[in-house]
């Protein structure tokens, strides 16, 4: 493949649902979130939940040092009051009712699956609601939800998330190994105009540590790796009849190069989960960092070097799809609908 040259600042993608907080975060008092750098106030309204800038249009300041009083949220330099649609209901010592140039800008929020969800657009009524993570609510499964944050880039994150290469190295022995003898798997790549999905077919399970974990007699691995269009991963294995594990990811953009990603892990297995635990957990942990620190290596050397500049192969499945998918919606240029993409690669793993 050509070199992929990309712009200092990563696409920007507004129209979208992204994840600004966890349901339990979000008490009684107002909560500070960020989007694309931009500070934000959370609180919980009588219309269910609400956002908005954190700056107070009187006098700029944030709103989250106020307070919320019966829904509405309160200023606490002057004590003006917001209700959820960001309209100002109050200004103490004012005679008369405030006008329609007091209100705080907002933005769509809703509350799904255990989190506060915003639209990247303020003042924008959203198209459609946000992600569902499948199998988040199934009893059969055990569902895991952690929040960590990297200092990369939301592109850098997803593309990091569905690389099978670099597993062998930077978590050799954990998941992967470069210590055996390679074998040929096929992978058929499939893009429309909001997500791309790598199918991997005639993998064996994987001879790390995690691996023999979840199915310590082996198996036929059924193996997908997807992502969502603004900011979703998802990594689907099923190991034998009776392994399954899907690990969704909704990545948060706080700055161009600072990634939340609130991760939603769905578990069932032939060996008794509470007996794997223990162990999958920190192991899962110890990979974070590892890909975290890599991350943190990459997005230093970019800013050195004024930029980034990728160069490709086939076996990078994923990372240049999911940049294209991102710079198309960050330029409003995402079809309802488009031809569905699709090509075969072969990888050694």
């Amino acid at each position: 493949m050509d070199a992929l040259v990309a712009p200092l600042r990563p696409p920007r993608v507004r129209a979208g649902w992204f994840v600004a907080c966890t349901s339990s975060a979000l008490r009684a008092a107002p909560l500070a979130a960020r989007l694309w750098g931009e500070p934000l106030v959370l609180w919980r309204s009588r219309n269910g939940v609400s956002a908005a800038h954190d700056r107070c249009p009187h006098r700029n300041v944030a709103l989250t040092g106020g307070t919320v009083v019966s829904g509405e949220l309160r200023c606490p330099y002057h004590g003006w009051r917001f209700d959820g649609s960001g309209a100002c209901t109050h200004v103490p010592g004012l005679d008369g009712a405030p006008g329609k140039a007091q209100r705080a800008t907002t933005f769509a929020a809703r509350e799904s699956q255990g989190f506060v969800w915003v639209w990247g657009e303020p003042e924008t009524e959203p198209t459609g609601e946000p992600f569902r993570f499948r199998l988040a609510d199934d009893p059969a499964y055990l569902t895991v939800r952690r929040t960590v944050s990297a200092r990369a880039s939301l592109h850098m994150v997803a593309e990091n998330a569905l690389d099978v290469p670099h597993t062998a190295f930077v978590h050799g022995g954990l998941f992967r190994t470069d210590r055996v003898a390679r074998k040929p798997i096929r992978c058929v790549v499939t893009r429309d105009s909001r997500a791309v999905e790598c199918e991997y077919l005639g993998e064996s399970r994987p001879e790390g540590l995690i691996g023999r974990l979840l199915s310590p007699s082996g198996g036929t691995v059924v193996h997908f790796d997807r992502f969502h269009l603004p900011s979703v991963v998802e990594v689907e294995y099923r190991i034998g009849d009776e392994n399954h594990i899907l690990v969704n990811a909704a990545l948060t953009p706080l700055d161009d190069y600072e990634t939340a990603l609130h991760a939603v892990v769905s578990v069932r297995t032939r060996v008794p989960w509470w007996l794997v635990y223990p162990f999958a957990l920190p192991l899962a942990l110890r990979i974070f960092r590892q890909d975290a620190t890599l991350l943190q290596e990459q997005t230093d050397r970019m800013r050195t070097f004024g930029g980034p500049r990728y160069s490709s192969t086939a076996i990078d499945l994923l990372g240049p799809h999911i940049l294209k998918l991102l710079q198309r919606a960050a330029g409003g240029r995402v079809p309802d609908e488009a031809p569905v993409r699709s090509h075969d690669v072969t990888l050694l793993v």
